[in-house]
């Protein structure tokens, strides 16, 4: 079963809609140059409502350790999310399951991003867009993914429901993570984009 994550939760009725559509977990984005970024106050009060079972993600770009501290301090987070240059060391010093996120092009070697952050729950792959640490919307050439990655693969970078199927039919991720991907605009989701995303992966599912 292809697990599913909804990044960039920047409203309450976001939300709910993805809890009520059935994903697996959502993030949160801690990164101010990100049109989806959430204030620690914002996070607080959208957790309140979150239903049992939804795995909460944080995500940061090359944070200081203490803003990364300070967020934990305040805001329940299941998972941290890092999508800048951070090294095994950093990832590992808050004591929370981490995934490490690598933006994939031709030449990065995701053998050695595997062993190097070995003790991650998961590599995030996303695409390389010059600047843009994530949430781009571009897709990358799947063909770029081994096959034998020791790590679990989450896919994310470009996905939508037009293309979702493809992509876990070739990849075979452990889980898929969408943005752009179902939303009206930037932070904003799209309840009708957001049911069909996860449609087709259920679909998908079943048809393997």
């Amino acid at each position: 079963m292809t697990r599913i994550k909804i990044c960039g939760i920047t409203r309450l009725a976001d939300l709910q809609s993805v809890a009520h559509h059935g994903a697996d977990a959502i993030g949160l984005v801690f990164y101010p140059p990100s049109p989806r970024n959430v204030s620690i106050q914002q996070a607080v009060q959208l957790l309140v409502h979150l239903p049992p079972f939804v795995t909460v993600v944080g995500l940061f770009v090359n944070a200081n350790a203490e803003t990364v501290r300070e967020v934990l301090a305040r805001v329940n987070l299941d998972v941290l999310q890092f999508h800048g240059d951070e090294s095994p060391e950093y990832c590992e010093q808050f004591g929370k399951p981490y995934l490490k996120a690598i933006r994939v092009k031709a030449g990065v070697d995701l053998q050695q991003c595997a062993a190097r952050f070995h003790r991650a729950q998961g590599l995030l792959l996303d695409a390389y867009v010059e600047g843009i640490p994530g949430g781009t919307g571009a897709s990358f050439d799947w063909a770029l993914i081994p096959k034998n990655l020791p790590l679990p693969v989450i896919l994310s970078g470009g996905l939508d429901d037009k293309n979702v199927a493809a992509a876990i039919h070739q990849v075979q991720p452990y889980a898929v993570d969408v943005s752009s991907g179902v939303e009206a605009s930037k932070g904003i989701k799209d309840a009708s984009k957001v049911a069909a995303f996860i449609h087709e992966i259920h679909k998908t599912d079943v048809s393997r």
